[in-house]
């Protein structure tokens, strides 16, 4: 399997059974979607950052809400959780999605505003690479991003939803970089990746975290 960060909370995920994209944005970010084709999206909300859908071809199935779905082998499980700490009251509800490729299980956070339930967290269960977001404002910042991972102890976490140089900063001033997550986290700041090619074999105890690349 295949994953290409395209920018923002958006990810391309490929493999022999099928592709993903999630949260495709429109051009309110400051950042330029490419051209994209895909079986399946994947909208955790319904704000322009995250659901510019219309220009994904492949005649995709687009899931928008909690629930069970599968296309050409590749599952999908949406779980219900806000875009705040508020229950929805400031910014209402995200959806996070659990996509399952070649046995490997990866969890979209989407724009998560909060700390996640056990009873969420159990629901989850397994969880092989963690796409979470971690620029703050918006979403969860980086503190709340490190509890959440040592709660959930994925192999991989690749941090997302930070301010870029790329960025409107009209919209994204109060949102943090990623550096604020990976100096919180403890990792090194080393160059990013361009493409993650994975298989389940290459999972490990060890959790690593990646910046990749846009």
């Amino acid at each position: 399997m295949d994953i290409k960060y395209i920018g923002h909370s958006c990810f391309q995920l490929k493999s022999k059974l099928g592709s993903v994209v999630t949260d495709p944005f429109d051009v309110s970010t400051g950042l330029k979607l490419p051209a994209l084709e895909a079986d399946i999206v994947t909208v955790s909300h319904g704000h322009a950052d995250h659901n510019f859908t219309s220009t994904i071809t492949g005649d995709p199935l687009i899931i928008e809400y909690p629930g069970e779905y599968e296309r050409n082998g590749v599952r999908v499980y949406g779980y219900e959780s806000y875009h705040d700490d508020e229950m929805g009251a400031k910014r209402g509800k995200n959806t996070l999605f659990k996509i399952v490729i070649e046995d490997i299980n990866i969890l979209h956070c989407g724009d998560l505003g909060h700390m996640l339930t056990e009873e969420t967290l159990e629901e989850i269960d397994v969880i092989d690479i963690l796409l979470i977001p971690v620029g703050g404002f918006y979403t969860i910042g980086a503190d709340e991003a490190v509890k959440i991972i040592s709660k959930i102890e994925p192999s991989i976490v690749i941090p997302m939803h930070y301010k870029t140089d790329q960025h409107s900063n009209e919209i994204f001033k109060d949102v943090a970089p990623v550096s604020q997550f990976l100096e919180k986290i403890g990792a090194p700041q080393t160059e990013p990746e361009k493409k993650l090619t994975l298989k389940k074999s290459d999972l490990t105890d060890q959790m690593r975290v990646i910046v990749m690349e846009t």
